[in-house]
């Protein structure tokens, strides 16, 4: 199958800021997650696949169409992390608005979000806190029922019911058809929950595309004291005090045995750890 985006040798450059190379593919049916630190660029990276900002190398296939063939923008829906021009609307207002442009805009569903997420369409979108602006926004892009759904940060002022909610909104929405969603997001439980993928960007460098299970599932971590500090153990990749994370579990317990060393613990490590690790560039691939 044709897979909905195709991002080749992207490259942006912004003041002293490089973004890129980029290179990957956005399938359908999949969830791909951006993750890195503040300024990494990810937002930067949805508004030029959203073609809001030019990219100065490069290239981007969407749906089988580059930049300035056919009508692309109708099958993406984005919700940027910040909404400029909604201030002096109501909720009502901007639904009325919105809806308008999308023959494919599902009212059900849109009714539906606004009731489980208990947004009020009387308020001007202004007045709304950040999270309840969260909310609303999430409820004038979900229903557009676009084939990519591109999200920037969409749950970060939300309180802990109202993303789990939205997870199971995300969940729902990807099952009904072949759709794909692209997520930028420090929130560790969204990107546990939701992910496939997992693009992990370092001050605007790609450090690659995983498999979500790929950064947890080949790795132990053990809690281990007499280790030689000097001597480094077969698969280690991290260690910290009596801490070792290894991609050879199987080597790394041939050594323990071979020298009479036995760990107190150990156990799969946790994806925020790894991602934190592997972003922090305190831990080998």
């Amino acid at each position: 199958m044709q897979p909905f985006i195709n991002i080749e040798h992207l490259e942006k450059k912004i003041d002293d800021f490089t973004l890129g190379p980029i290179d990957f593919l956005i399938e359908p049916g999949t969830i791909t997650a951006l993750v890195g630190d503040n300024g990494s660029g990810k937002s930067t990276l949805l508004k030029i696949i959203m073609d809001l900002v030019n990219a100065d190398k490069g290239q981007i296939d969407r749906f089988g169409l580059l930049e300035k063939e056919g009508d692309w923008k109708k099958d993406l829906a984005y919700q940027p992390q910040t909404v400029v021009g909604y201030d002096a609307f109501t909720g009502e207002d901007l639904h009325q608005l919105i809806s308008h442009w999308y023959p494919t805009w599902d009212e059900k569903l849109f009714l539906h979000i606004i009731n489980e997420l208990h947004v009020p369409l009387n308020k001007k979108f202004g007045k709304l806190s950040q999270g309840v602006q969260q909310k609303l926004t999430l409820a004038l892009t979900l229903p557009r029922n676009a084939k990519v759904l591109m999200l920037d940060e969409p749950t970060s002022f939300m309180d802990i019911p109202s993303k789990k909610i939205v997870v199971d909104l995300l969940v729902d929405w990807m099952e009904k058809e072949e759709r794909a969603i692209i997520l930028a997001s420090h929130q560790a439980e969204d990107i546990k929950k939701l992910a496939d993928f997992i693009v992990l960007l370092r001050s605007g460098k790609m450090l690659g595309l995983f498999e979500k299970e790929s950064l947890t599932e080949k790795y132990r971590k053990y809690w281990v004291t007499g280790l030689p500090g000097f001597e480094t153990i077969p698969g280690e990749v991290f260690r910290a005090e009596h801490e070792v994370i290894s991609n050879q579990p199987d080597l790394s317990e041939q050594y323990f045995a071979a020298h009479d060393i036995t760990p107190m613990n150990s156990m799969t490590p946790d994806l925020e750890e790894m991602i934190t690790l592997i972003l922090a560039n305190k831990m080998d691939m």
